[in-house]
């Protein structure tokens, strides 16, 4: 198999040739057909997220097809169209799996961070989640749902039940949940950074009812704010924006430092919440929602070997959707 592997965290990946891997114990063998590259990836590669394993083969937004599976995994699924997210394994006795918030586990398996994922030929997978996917769907459409798409609803549904959405950060999970909220016959307003009138104009292609600066007043207020940005500055901003009552969700899973800021910002009950992973329920939930939303991706598609050529234009803003390796 080949991999773009992280040696060590700042530097880029390298390609390196390694053995084909076997299935363990309750374990699939996935062949992978397309990988999304997301925001998370970067911070994993950056070094923002601590304590990676190293080496390390990153990715976490995987679709591929079952080639082979270990003992206590049916025989049945080989050959299937599976989806490997950033939730890779779970302990199933902390206080959290045994409540039904398996995205907290005490002892998780990260996909991508601590055990490697998708940016190979060939992907390792606990079987209890790999998610049975539409074989007749396009793979490289369907890679960001499992991650910008899952965290993107699972981001909404904490958002709760408001008309007027903000969405602060218009990238692949964005772009996704607008379709969504168009659905559902919600407004979307998107704030991108300053001067980004590429984004502002894709979002509206997405169906947002409004786009601008994060600097400028929405025309309305918000019944909740969505923030995909890993931009702590934009907090009170989102605050200043909600309505009283109203909520701002953080979803990402690295932000910079939320500033000082006065406590009338938070004041009048509003909140601040935060998004952490996912649940096998939130795809169970999501999937099924997205076909019926004809939920459609925008993708720049990148060869294996350019994972590094993706992460430089995510870094520097030059993507609208999200980026998607082909081995």
């Amino acid at each position: 198999m080949k991999a773009m592997v992280l040696h060590r965290t700042g530097e880029p990946l390298t390609m390196v040739e390694r053995p084909d891997p076997s299935p363990g114990t309750g374990e699939l063998i996935v062949e992978v057909m397309a990988c999304a590259v997301c925001r998370t990836d970067l911070h994993v590669v950056d070094g923002d997220l601590p304590n990676p394993k190293l080496p390390l083969v990153p990715g976490h937004e995987i679709v591929g097809t079952v080639i082979a599976v270990g003992p206590g995994i049916e025989r049945s699924r080989l050959g299937r169209r599976v989806g490997v997210p950033w939730l890779g394994h779970t302990c199933g006795v902390c206080p959290y799996c045994r409540s039904q918030a398996e995205n907290l586990c005490d002892d998780p398996v990260f996909t991508g961070y601590t055990r490697d994922g998708g940016f190979a030929t060939h992907v390792v997978a606990d079987g209890q989640f790999a998610f049975d996917l539409d074989d007749d769907a396009d793979p490289v459409h369907q890679a960001p749902l499992l991650c910008a798409g899952l965290i993107g609803w699972r981001s909404l549904k904490k958002a709760g039940g408001g008309k007027n959405i903000g969405l602060y950060g218009f990238g692949a999970a964005a772009h996704i949940i607008t379709q969504v909220c168009v659905w559902q016959g919600r407004k979307v307003y998107a704030f991108t950074s300053p001067g980004d009138t590429v984004a502002q104009q894709f979002a509206r292609d997405m169906g947002a009812a409004w786009a601008g600066s994060s600097a400028e007043n929405a025309p309305v207020a918000l019944d909740a704010a969505i923030i995909f940005a890993p931009v702590g500055d934009l907090v009170p901003q989102a605050l200043r924006a909600v309505r009283k009552g109203g909520r701002v969700v953080c979803g990402g899973i690295h932000m910079s430092d939320i500033p000082q800021m006065p406590y009338r910002l938070l004041w009048e009950e509003r909140e601040v919440v935060s998004v952490a992973n996912l649940t096998r329920a939130d795809a169970a939930e999501f999937f099924p929602i997205a076909r019926r939303a004809s939920v459609r991706t925008h993708t720049v598609v990148y060869p294996l070997a350019d994972a590094n050529r993706a992460f430089d234009d995510l870094r520097t803003g030059k993507l609208s959707g999200a980026a998607v390796l082909t081995p």
